[in-house]
């Protein structure tokens, strides 16, 4: 009889462990989907240099939604926000979320310039090859291109800017891009005086690597400074002009 009520005892036990435990955590729950947004956050991903500031991206959401602060979190819509954070010219991606404190967080990857364009109009290629416009917060430190700009030119000069960018040398090397004509592209140097002739993009690997060993070896010779031109567009050649 006693060995009974004693499994009965521990039964009963454990039922009551597991509905306290079900009702702290139902309460939990409740207590947390009734909170408020109890503030905002944003947060830049990669890229130090902001080109949009965390001021920017508050005063947009508060311009579309008013104050979020104090707002019920259950009505907040958080894919909502991720659009209109990504309407900004400046935004590749935005993620929002909200912590369990109650912060509304926005963790943004901004756009990456890789070319700056000064004709009519002026503005980046982004490193898809898509028009960035300026920011007033930071001037992005990339090649300038200049001259005959057109559609076409712009396909061929974000090949370029491919080139240039994924390479330590050239990107640290190489601040212009001038668009003489069709199929006919300069750059222009840091440290150096002379033209360096591309002509169009096609064996753009070779004419870089050539490039890079005719600049290595000048440069060992200390020869540099004494050429006007150097022309990358024969085939496989560096045939470079005195002053």
């Amino acid at each position: 009889m006693n060995y009974r009520m004693q499994i009965n005892w521990n039964f009963l036990k454990l039922t009551a462990l597991i509905l306290v435990i079900t009702g702290l955590y139902a309460f939990s729950n409740g207590r947390n989907s009734a909170k408020n947004v109890a503030g905002m956050k944003v947060e830049f991903i990669g890229d130090e240099n902001l080109y949009l500031t965390e001021g920017t991206v508050n005063k947009l959401l508060i311009q579309k939604y008013g104050s979020l602060k104090n707002v019920p979190k259950e009505n907040i819509v958080l894919n909502t926000i991720e659009k209109a954070i990504e309407a900004n010219e400046m935004v590749k991606s935005a993620q929002v979320y909200l912590t369990i404190d109650g912060e509304l967080t926005s963790k943004i990857v901004q756009r990456k310039p890789i070319g700056r364009i000064e004709g009519d109009k002026k503005y980046y290629l982004d490193d898809e090859g898509k028009r960035m416009p300026l920011s007033n917060n930071h001037s992005a430190r990339v090649p300038i291109i200049t001259g005959n700009i057109s559609g076409k030119s712009l396909e061929d000069v974000y090949v370029i800017l491919e080139h240039i960018n994924k390479d330590d040398f050239f990107r640290k090397t190489i601040i212009g891009i001038h668009i003489k004509g069709e199929n006919e592209y300069q750059l222009r140097l840091r440290l150096n005086n002379f033209v360096v002739n591309l002509g169009g993009v096609e064996d753009l690997d070779t004419k870089f690597s050539n490039f890079k060993a005719f600049y290595a070896k000048a440069n060992k010779d200390e020869t540099l400074e004494d050429y006007a031109v150097v022309s990358l567009e024969f085939n496989n050649q560096v045939v470079c002009t005195k002053i």
